[in-house]
């Protein structure tokens, strides 16, 4: 080919570059923060503790079925001597119809957890809603729903929980909402204050002047901005939802047919373990419970620490 030729010849014409769509932008930073967030929480040694005990607790209880088996949870399958200590066939020894005390705690980590993390999940969409509603709207409204809010949070949750558990039937769910509709309070008052905050930004006055309706506003602007703080607080409430589910269950108030570490306590103290001295029938469950809201105020803690830093959580 001649330099003529090459001349000639029409110019290569590059490819156009790569357009990135909004989704995969806003795909990105969401990447970017959740890799920000863990190199955070990873700088939490006592966060990272609780959540290395939780994920064991967790696989334990997912894995209850394949680890002790159906039949434990069964009376007239019990083989055991009744309340007998713990020893190499029973480490945690047996109940008063000779059910192993190991299988039984197994067992009763999944509706306990089951209970925490719904209970808790009702709780703090009950609080941001109520929060967001009245700190966005303002005005008459906002008064009205924070009267019946400071009502509620007067109010013993504990009281309330077990009243509701009264009326309604004994089950799982009746616990769940229980706990669900008295517990919410709180974050309806800290998510309120973050809403009120978040609005009076600049960026809140261009959104409603480029004509953002209060939808827009709410679910664009506002709980994007309120959602750490809801995260942060619905670890807190976790811990706070399983102690509650284990003084109803108790107290009897839970649902006699599952078996559950607070029905365990209960089923106790109705066969005399505390006169007797059966410390093997109460110290699992109870301490199954500590360790559990334990790890769970650990994680709630190192994720506030690092969603806010100015709070100052020691590491």
């Amino acid at each position: 080919m001649t330099l003529a030729d090459a001349e000639q010849q029409e110019p290569t014409e590059l490819p156009p570059p790569r357009t990135r769509t909004a989704a995969s932008l806003a795909r990105q930073r969401r990447r970017a923060a959740l890799a920000r967030f863990w190199r955070g929480y990873r700088a939490h040694r006592a966060g990272l503790i609780g959540l290395g005990g939780l994920a064991v607790i967790a696989l334990v209880a997912v894995a209850a079925p394949l680890l002790v088996g159906d039949h434990v949870r069964s009376v007239t399958a019990a083989t055991g001597a009744p309340l007998a200590a713990p020893s190499p066939r029973y480490p945690l020894g047996t109940d008063q119809f000779g059910r192993s005390l190991l299988g039984l705690l197994v067992w009763g980590a999944r509706v306990s957890l089951t209970v925490g993390l719904l209970a808790a999940a009702l709780s703090v969409a009950i609080g941001t809603l109520v929060g967001v509603v009245a700190g966005h709207f303002g005005g008459v409204l906002s008064t009205v729903v924070m009267r019946v809010t400071d009502w509620f949070l007067v109010m013993p949750t504990l009281v309330l929980a077990i009243v509701l558990a009264t009326v309604m039937s004994r089950s799982v769910w009746t616990v769940i909402i229980a706990i669900g509709v008295t517990s919410w309070p709180t974050t309806a008052r800290l998510v309120r204050a973050q809403t009120i905050a978040v609005e009076s930004r600049p960026y809140i006055e261009r959104a409603r002047a480029l004509g953002g309706g209060h939808r827009h506003v709410m679910t664009r602007h506002v709980l994007p901005n309120v959602m750490p703080l809801v995260l942060a607080q619905t670890t807190l409430g976790i811990s706070a939802a399983i102690l509650t589910e284990a003084t109803l269950a108790f107290l009897g108030l839970g649902d006699p047919t599952v078996v559950s570490w607070g029905g365990m306590l209960q089923d106790a103290r109705e066969a005399g373990a505390v006169s007797s001295g059966h410390w093997w029938y109460l110290a699992p469950p109870g301490i199954a419970i500590a360790v559990v809201a334990l790890a769970f105020t650990l994680c709630g803690r190192a994720v506030e620490s690092v969603l806010n830093p100015r709070l100052g959580v020691g590491r």
